[in-house]
């Protein structure tokens, strides 16, 4: 759990649930609560670079996929590290503004967990 993420954060009691349960609900009437998506991608296709306002969570169920991070540079969007590769079962984290892409190598299922509302911004 990468515990520098917003998602991990803002979480509360509930009435009549057992002690050590805390949540975070969706953003719906909640100000400070997550957008939450299941997302189902074809293999070979792809997200334009990038952004979102908030920080996201990725759970990657079935499939495999890859996420590149950028910077900007005086020429346009440059490579920022290698390529990440996530598989079943492994969880990515991007942080609010960070440029990336993601190709989807063979077919997804996912849960999109993203702090506060969703928000997509083409890069």
């Amino acid at each position: 759990m990468d515990s520098t993420s917003a998602i991990w954060r803002s979480f509360t009691t509930a009435p009549g649930t057992p002690e050590g349960f805390t949540l975070r609900t969706t953003t719906l009437g909640n100000p400070d609560g997550v957008e939450v998506m299941l997302e189902r991608w074809e293999p070979g296709t792809a997200e334009p670079p990038h952004s979102h306002p908030g920080d996201d969570m990725t759970v990657v169920v079935e499939g495999r996929m890859v996420i590149q991070h950028y910077v900007r540079g005086p020429e346009g969007l440059v490579p920022d590290g290698a390529p990440v590769t996530l598989v079943a079962g492994q969880t990515g984290y991007v942080a609010a503004g960070r440029i990336h892409d993601a190709r989807y190598i063979e077919a997804c299922k996912l849960v999109y967990v993203h702090d506060r509302a969703f928000g997509f911004k083409a890069e």
